[in-house]
């Protein structure tokens, strides 16, 4: 899936995460901000990567700022800022959430 253009998904709130996606060349590289990195910061990444590459993308940037958000809500604001980053808005595709 092609990237076109940066898309965000999320807030800065607690319990959230903001997503933000743009084109890369190298893989998946994520960059976390968060305060609970050191306990749970290779989790977060793993179900980042796993809901883009479930979702067709291999090749991206992601900078991802958590405020203590859960795996599901993780998942769904990677998710909405893919399909906002590839222009697929209209074509929701909920599956790669299971």
């Amino acid at each position: 899936m092609e990237i076109k253009t940066v898309g965000v998904a999320g807030t800065l709130e607690s319990s959230d995460i903001q997503v933000m996606i743009s084109a890369g060349q190298k893989g998946i590289e994520v960059d976390l901000d968060s305060e609970v990195a050191k306990s749970y910061g290779d989790q977060i990444k793993k179900v980042i990567t796993e809901t883009l590459n479930k979702f067709g993308i291999t090749n991206a940037k992601v900078k991802a700022t958590d405020k203590g958000a859960l795996d599901c809500v993780i998942a769904a604001r990677t998710l909405a800022a893919a399909q906002r980053a590839t222009e697929t808005t209209d074509k929701p595709r909920l599956e790669v959430l299971q």
